[in-house]
């Protein structure tokens, strides 16, 4: 049995997509989950490319134990050093290093010849040595790349001390039979390609990530990048779940090689991911949807209750999905609230996180029949982030009909001040935000607005995500209630604390002369 390794890159390349950005707190939480999950490799970011990025891999090499921290470095030497000091603290790291290899992005993007590419791979990696023994490189766009020039980088840098060479579908352009073909030349026509593993980082343009890296590992890659739920940029990455998943269920086909995932614990990990990111997944999102194990036609329900292998090819528990969605009413004790929660798998919450939880627990109950476990999971991850908040919602009134203005007030916390303020709008909503624009000072472009229910009935839980334009950063936020205008008020300042986050961070670099 030969192990597939499992790189996790979703705080690196999954960050990158547009609003997916996370604080340095909810990455350590992140960090902390993927470890649980089992995760070979967490690319914790890309040290070198902001003071926030060097800080969150740097926390997170002080935090995780048990998996490998990388951090990402472009082939220059100030990269490099950036990555191996921010990761100086782990347990076990490692730097990944990359160049573009393919002719259009030496030719546009890069403006070198392909021996500068060459002589700068090689020193990338002899340079990553002095930081740690276990170098991996990249050869950015190589499935565009000459064959027999990717053949002798791939060489070059194994001689000169990689231990991983990765060959990414960059742009998501390789076919299944093709990728896996590139990986079969590689292994046949590298002289020295036994002392590294093959690895594969492959992007979803044309909805072939998972199954270009399932068709890599057929033909002998031994490491895949994935990112919970498949984020990343533009259409995103090969995606976790998917491809343990298909190598677990169809160990008949991928014989002889496993990965060391804990499936249960996939789900609350792609559940954790939502909280932090504010996005949604797809109902139909294979392995973690909420439809993924539920069946509605009548002939289905006949077959699952019969013999769940009918239309089930992995149980629902398997992957860490709950058997019970109801849990809690008004009428539940602290007790069975704190039994729920370490059901759910939140054991390492202090008595005192407990008590906190529990008072809103209560309050939420009161206001619904019914409290789901994603009620709860919307709560722990409200409760226990730990994202500074300049800016608190304190009070808001709206009033709206068809024969009415819509007209809202708010009363906002800011700089030790309550500030009220009054606004109309088109609708309940915009009247809201212009108030809440008002109470702030600082106007936004709103350039997306998302809902949805969390839960279930009239009474549901209710998650909006916003993404919105401050001066031209663009932040994404969340916010959830029984209420969609407290839901939306809340994602709107908490789009606005995240980009006072980032501006203060600028602003001490400016006035530091960074």
């Amino acid at each position: 049995m030969e192990k597939v390794i499992i790189f996790d890159t979703t705080l690196r390349d999954g960050e990158q997509a547009p609003g997916f950005s996370m604080t340095v707190e909810e990455k350590v939480t992140m960090a902390k989950q993927l470890e649980k999950l089992g995760v070979d490799v967490i690319e914790a970011g890309f040290a070198a490319a902001s003071e926030g990025d060097f800080e969150a891999v740097r926390r997170v090499s002080e935090e995780v134990r048990n998996s490998t921290v990388c951090s990402l470095a472009r082939a220059l030497h100030s990269d490099i050093e950036k990555a191996g000091e921010a990761l100086e603290p782990a347990e076990r790291k490692r730097i990944h290093t990359f160049i573009a290899t393919s002719p259009i992005h030496m030719k546009y993007k890069l403006k070198m010849t392909p021996e500068e590419v060459l002589e700068r791979a090689v020193d990338a990696v002899r340079f990553a040595r002095n930081f740690t023994d276990d170098v991996e490189f990249s050869a950015e766009d190589a499935f565009r790349s000459e064959r027999e020039f990717l053949y002798r980088v791939f060489e070059a840098v194994i001689e000169a001390g990689a231990k991983t060479i990765n060959v990414p579908d960059t742009v998501g352009y390789a076919i299944p039979e093709e990728f896996g073909q590139l990986i079969a030349d590689i292994k046949n026509n590298v002289p020295n390609i036994d002392k590294a593993v093959i690895s594969v980082h492959c992007h979803n343009d044309l909805g072939l990530a998972v199954a270009n890296s399932l068709s890599a590992v057929k033909n002998g890659a031994r490491q895949v990048h994935a990112t919970i739920n498949g984020i990343g940029e533009r259409a995103g990455n090969a995606a976790l779940e998917e491809v343990v998943m298909a190598i677990k269920v169809r160990h008949d086909y991928f014989k002889g090689v496993y990965t060391e995932i804990n499936t249960k614990e996939i789900y609350k990990t792609s559940r954790l991911l939502c909280r932090i990111t504010g996005s949604f997944v797809q109902p139909n999102k294979a392995i973690v949807g909420d439809n993924a194990f539920a069946h509605e036609a009548g002939i289905h329900q006949h077959g699952v209750l019969s013999h769940r292998e009918t239309y089930e090819i992995m149980r629902a528990e398997d992957v860490g999905v709950p058997e019970s969605k109801i849990v809690l009413g008004k009428h539940s004790g602290r007790h069975a609230f704190k039994t729920r929660l370490q059901e759910l798998g939140y054991t390492n919450l202090s008595e005192e996180e407990i008590d906190k939880l529990f008072v809103k627990f209560k309050a939420l109950a009161d206001k619904k029949k019914e409290v789901f476990d994603e009620d709860i999971e919307a709560l722990i991850f409200e409760e226990l982030s730990n994202i500074e908040s300049p800016v608190e919602l304190r009070y808001f009134h709206v009033t709206s009909g068809d024969k009415l203005i819509p007209t809202a007030t708010v009363k906002i916390y800011k700089e030790g001040e309550e500030v009220i303020k009054t606004a109309y709008g088109d609708g309940p909503i915009d009247s809201a935000l212009k108030a809440v624009e008002k109470a702030i000072g600082v106007s936004g472009r709103l350039k997306d607005f998302s809902i949805r229910s969390l839960t279930y009935g009239k009474d549901a839980m209710g998650e909006v995500r916003v993404v919105v334009d401050f001066e031209g950063s663009v932040t994404s936020g969340k916010g959830t209630s029984t209420d969609i205008i407290e839901a939306s008020i809340k994602a709107y300042i908490d789009a606005y604390n995240r980009f006072f986050a980032k501006k203060t961070v600028m602003e001490r670099k400016i006035s530091e002369g960074i």
